[in-house]
């Protein structure tokens, strides 16, 4: 186990050994290699990391570190998020103006009149798609879960093929939406839409305007779409949800894998690569309002809209995966933001989003803390994996004034 402390106040070092042996119980059970938390108030960083990059192989002699390489998923959607305000803010792009121009793909768009239903069963949309629609996940379309064969739209929907972006968004223009922009949340399609409309709006593929934009300033060196050979030996193994038959854990994408060069599709809604330092340093700009080492590279105000919760009452019934999805949370741009406190975590007010493979990102205002955590196992369902809940509940009670 190894701790990295910098800076001087915020938390209490006895109570952060609780957070190691959460860690430590991860790793012991199997479920990962390694993992690393990294925690940043009142200017105090703490790094808490245990374990190796991999079970086998050369990555299971090389510890888990801050500079790890990881696929952060999801967490690609507040990224993108940041940099589609950054166009705002020069007015290249605006919240409710129509992608018509730049995603002619997405214009004068049908509507099914069931969403379960036939796909020539549609109607007209009742008005065009907005940067705001893309940011706010209320684009119209988005992910649909059915048993296969059950649902047309959600078999249409996985049909679409990725082999660069503009083949994406003409895939997605030839459907029809599943509902009217703006009535309710759909998770993931809108991000990457995002994408596409920056890499338009900018001329340039999406990963050279993340990095121009979003990471050059706040100096995420480690942060792209792909890992160059001299930094493959920090990339983590990635491992399945599922064991394999004799209960070992099943690699999904080695170092030397769907990462470890140039892709054609640039994917907005989770195709990012990163570590927890870099991580953090996008985390504790947003915590800052914007700035980073003095330098501003996003307006407070625009950290606000971010941060804020845009979806109605109205909005958040008909939403989400089950019944009650956003009864705690709702959703700013590209990430979720905590309405209702409801156990020892985050505050009202706080902000951010998991990814797949086990990494988790939340700033908290109130407490002025930021929260990293990496991982690389697919961790929906697998019951190996603490709840959440108590990964935060750890890092809460270790909070000192």
């Amino acid at each position: 186990m190894r701790g990295r402390r910098v800076s001087a106040g915020g938390f209490s070092a006895k109570r952060l050994v609780r957070v190691r042996d959460l860690l430590e119980r991860l790793v012991g059970s199997g479920f990962v290699p390694g993992v690393l938390v990294a925690l940043a108030r009142h200017g105090e960083v703490r790094v808490e990391a245990t374990g190796t990059l991999a079970f086998q192989g050369a990555g299971a002699g090389i510890p888990m570190a801050g500079d790890t390489i990881v696929r952060m998923g999801s967490m690609t959607k507040p990224i993108v998020a940041a940099c589609a305000m950054t166009l705002v803010e020069e007015c290249t792009l605006r919240l409710d103006d129509p992608v018509d121009d730049l995603l002619p793909e997405l214009a004068e768009m049908r509507v099914l009149t069931d969403p379960g239903g036939s796909l020539q069963d549609t109607v007209a949309a009742k008005r065009p798609v907005t940067l705001r629609d893309l940011l706010t996940f209320t684009l119209g379309t988005g992910t649909v879960i059915a048993k296969p064969g059950t649902v047309p739209i959600a078999e249409a929907l996985d049909s679409i093929g990725r082999p660069d972006l503009d083949g994406w968004v003409r895939g997605l223009g030839a459907l029809p939406l599943v509902h009217q922009p703006g009535e309710r949340w759909m998770y993931d399609t809108a991000a990457d839409a995002t994408g596409a409309l920056i890499a338009r709006a900018t001329g340039k593929p999406l990963g050279q305007a993340l990095r121009e934009r979003v990471c050059d300033p706040l100096g995420m060196r480690d942060t792209g779409f792909s890992v160059d050979t001299a930094r493959l030996g920090r990339l983590a193994t990635a491992y399945a949800r599922d064991d394999g038959p004799a209960g070992e854990a099943v690699v999904e994408d080695p170092p030397d894998g769907r990462f470890s060069g140039p892709v054609a599709f640039e994917g907005g809604g989770g195709g990012l690569v990163s570590t927890a330092d870099d991580y953090l340093a996008f985390a504790s700009a947003l915590l800052a309002g914007g700035t980073h080492h003095g330098r501003r590279f996003l307006s407070r105000s625009s950290v606000t809209l971010m941060a804020t919760d845009h979806l109605s009452p109205a909005q958040k019934v008909v939403s989400g995966f089950e019944p009650g999805y956003f009864d705690n949370f709702g959703w700013g741009f590209g990430m979720s933001v905590v309405t209702r406190r409801t156990h020892l975590g985050p505050s009202v007010g706080s902000y951010g989003w998991p990814g797949f493979y086990g990494t988790a990102w939340y700033n908290d205002p109130a407490e002025d803390m930021a929260t990293v955590v990496v991982m690389q196992r697919a961790h929906m369902g697998n019951q190996k994996l603490p709840l959440w809940s108590d990964v935060w509940t750890t890092i809460y009670q270790a909070i000192d004034d």
